[in-house]
This record gives C-alpha cells, structure tokens and sequence, in this order.
C-alpha cells in the first residue's frame, strides 16, 4: 500500500544519481520519478509506508549533503496527489480553474496535498519544473467556492516557505484550457 509519498530536491544532477540509489537501498519504496528538472536541479520522488517513505527521505537528505535544495514527506497522501504527478488524473469536466504556482517542486506537492484535502475538488495536474526555470505549479477543479477554499489552503502551505509565486482562480474558463492543461 501506498500511503505516503516523499521526495528529496537538489542542486546537483550527478548528486541527484547517487541520493537516488541510496534512496532506494534505505528503504522498501517505489521509485516514482528522478530526473533533472529546470534550472539544473534533480527531484526524486518515491511512494511507499509512511517508516519506509521517511527513513528513504532521511537517508537521501543526508547523502544530498550541500546539494540539498528541500525535502518533504506526506503521511496519507490524498489519492489524487499521485496521478496528479504523474500524469495520469482524469477529469471529464472543466469547471472552476484553480492555479497555485511556486518556486519550489517539494513545497508545491505538499500544496497540491493540502488543496484537495481541503475541501472537494479534483487534481488536474501537478506540473513539475520542466523547461519553467525551476517553478511547479498545480491545476485543480470543481465549484468556484470549492476551488477558492483549496487555492487559500495550497497557497497558505508555499506561502509560509516563502516559496509562492501566484495564485489564481477563474471562475467560469474556456473549455478549451482544458486541453492545455493536460
């Protein structure tokens, strides 16, 4: 079972290799991505119980030394945040359009877990940091005082790491954003 998702930030790509093996040597998780990421970071992210999860996080940071950029671990991760990521959430319909953007790839997946746990809405995507100088950002769904709600909450979360570069809600889009989002 996977109920806890972490991951481990850096500035070093041939760092980002090696906290990826050590990651993955500490403890029984699964890989969910390692990769460079724009402006020459690397991000692991890894799945798993929340001991295991943990004790991988742990033993990255530590091996990531100065090339540490950030960290997190989310126990219960809500299940929309994995697909989110990955690319694989499904949503029929666009209603309200939600968009909280940070600097930072860890501090917006800890967003992206507190917006849908916040109130009902649906994930679109969490897009990570590719050819966006570094920055991620999170699309989600649903009524507009729903999507207000969970904006406020994601936006609180990057706020206080001092990490948020905007938040939008748009209350009625085009229906073709939706095709851009995913």
């Amino acid at each position: 079972m996977n109920n806890a998702i972490g991951g481990v930030e850096l500035s070093s790509m041939a760092r980002g290799f090696d906290v990826t093996d050590t990651m993955l040597k500490a403890a029984p998780v699964r890989l969910l991505l390692a990769r460079t990421v724009c402006p020459g970071k690397f991000i692991v992210l890894v799945t798993g119980e929340v001991a295991d999860v943990q004790a991988a996080v742990d033993t990255g940071a530590g091996r990531g030394g100065a090339s540490l950029v950030d960290r997190f671990v989310i126990p219960n991760v809500h299940p929309e945040v994995l697909p989110a990521v990955s690319g694989t959430a499904v949503v029929g319909k666009l209603e309200a359009l939600g968009v909280v953007e940070a600097f930072s790839v860890s501090a917006l997946i800890e967003a992206a877990d507190a917006a849908v746990k916040a109130t009902s809405v649906r994930l679109i995507e969490v897009r990570l940091a590719m050819a966006m100088g570094g920055k991620a950002f999170v699309t989600m769904t649903g009524s507009v005082a729903a999507v207000d709600t969970a904006v406020a909450a994601a936006a609180a979360v990057v706020g206080r790491r001092g990490l948020l570069v905007e938040k939008v809600v748009i209350a009625q889009p085009r229906p073709e954003l939706l095709s851009e989002l995913i």
